[in-house]
């Protein structure tokens, strides 16, 4: 354990020269949601690919509906239907139009699209309107529209590559995949691509007086919660969360359960475990975590977890390193459910994303005016982190709850973290202070 009191600072940027960002892989789309591109993508074809109608109605050249009224509407041979992933549309000649539906290419012609609502609907003034399979051209009239308004040339159409040209930027590299991302990458036929994969996070809680959510608590115990916390957490950071039962505090327990977890780790994340006290195991288990084959002569280098203090409340006591033949990184949090979420949001999270290949990795931050009651209390030479609801538009931030790393309850109601920073041991109201927004 190292003798060194560690700034917050120092942690994270110790913890962030040892992660690199996972090897690119080619994944299908429905998979590649949440990750980071890591190739430009440009588009091949023209988006859309045809002129089309925004609208169902029909497709007219634009002299033959110039004045209409509904006193004196234009009357239209109607030539037949446009479907949308129809055959080729029939041509609209002089005093012809073309019933199209919405999403259907413009038949050559014809210059502008007549909603349905500014015509009889094709009823032509009594007529019976005998409409053809999508695509077929007549030999003869097929009835009648009257149309009752003039329209542009180009109204109710969507110009071909209006959204996009072929041979432009679709997206970025660095860009993260989410829903309107996925689906332009589907519309411009791009069935897979090349990103950095999601990071596998295994989170474990250590400690024997833990029960699962659900069962009987017995004498001395209380349920695990911290690992569905963080599970949770690594999950919205962007990260594919595997959490595993709670440990006893035994060492060789441990080791054994980290390793045969590393098979699917790109990440490894405990809490409890990492102070002082006379059952906190996980330096013992954590010593050699992954050589036992490797024999006593052939230990892996680089592996191995360092435990330290840091100048920071909650979460002083902290563990980091790598473990395993593949230098798998660990985080060692503490077992306080308030210590070890702050932990997971300062160190964690921006692991997590820089796995990912990610560029911002931290959470927002702002400066907010405190609103209290009293002056926040801090120790001296620590930063602390207090609970606290922001509130944006009117600049302030009021504490929840007290500074226990126990109070779980207030970490649940608030949205963001209070900084004090080291040198203050009070905080009068009014005080403008840093702001980690959570949300």
């Amino acid at each position: 354990m190292s003798s060194r009191i560690w700034s917050v600072d120092d942690h994270l940027e110790d913890v962030l020269t040892a992660v690199r960002p996972l090897d690119p892989i080619e994944l299908q789309l429905p998979d590649a949601q949440g990750c980071v591109l890591v190739e430009d993508v440009t588009v091949p074809v023209a988006l859309p690919p045809f002129d089309n109608s925004s609208m169902d109605g029909y497709a007219v050249r634009t002299a033959d509906v110039a004045g209409a009224s509904e006193e004196f509407p234009a009357v239209l041979t109607v030539v037949g239907d446009v479907a949308a992933g129809g055959a080729a549309p029939p041509a609209v000649g002089p005093g012809q139009a073309a019933r199209i539906m919405t999403g259907a290419p413009l038949p050559p012609g014809a210059e502008a699209v007549v909603p349905v609502e500014w015509t009889d609907g094709g009823t032509g003034g009594g007529a019976v309107t005998t409409m053809l399979p999508a695509g077929e051209a007549p030999e003869g009239a097929s009835g009648e529209v009257r149309v009752h308004r003039a329209v542009e040339p180009g109204a109710h159409v969507r110009p071909r590559g209006s959204d996009v040209q072929a041979g432009d930027l679709a997206l970025a590299r660095g860009t993260v995949l989410g829903p309107p991302q996925i689906g332009l990458l589907a519309a411009i036929g791009r069935g897979a691509v090349r990103v950095r994969p999601r990071p596998r996070v295994v989170v474990l809680s250590t400690g024997s007086e833990l029960v699962q959510p659900g069962e009987a608590l017995g004498e001395g115990q209380i349920y695990d919660s911290n690992s569905f916390a963080l599970a949770a957490a690594a999950r919205d950071a962007g990260a594919l969360a595997y959490r595993v039962g709670a440990v006893t505090d035994d060492a060789d327990v441990l080791r054994a359960t980290i390793e045969d977890q590393l098979i699917r780790a790109d990440l490894v994340v405990t809490t409890g475990g990492v102070s002082v006290g006379a059952y906190d195991v996980v330096k013992e288990a954590l010593a050699a975590v992954g050589e036992a084959d490797a024999g006593e002569d052939e230990v892996t280098p680089g592996s191995g977890v360092d435990f330290r203090t840091l100048a920071m409340q909650p979460g002083k006591p902290q563990g980091f390193g790598t473990v395993g033949p593949d230098h798998t990184p660990l985080l060692a949090l503490p077992g306080n459910p308030v210590s070890s979420y702050v932990s997971f949001e300062l160190f964690v999270r921006p692991a997590i994303r820089t796995l990912m290949g990610m560029t911002d990795v931290d959470r927002p931050r702002v400066r907010a005016v405190l609103k209290a009651d009293a002056p926040l209390r801090s120790p001296a030479d620590r930063r602390q982190f207090l609970r606290g609801t922001h509130d944006g538009d009117a600049g302030t931030v009021t504490p929840v709850g007290g500074a226990g790393s126990h109070l779980i309850a207030a970490l649940a109601h608030a949205d963001c973290l209070i900084v004090v920073p080291e040198a203050d041991t009070a905080v009068e109201p009014g005080t403008e202070l840093e702001v980690i927004l959570l949300g």
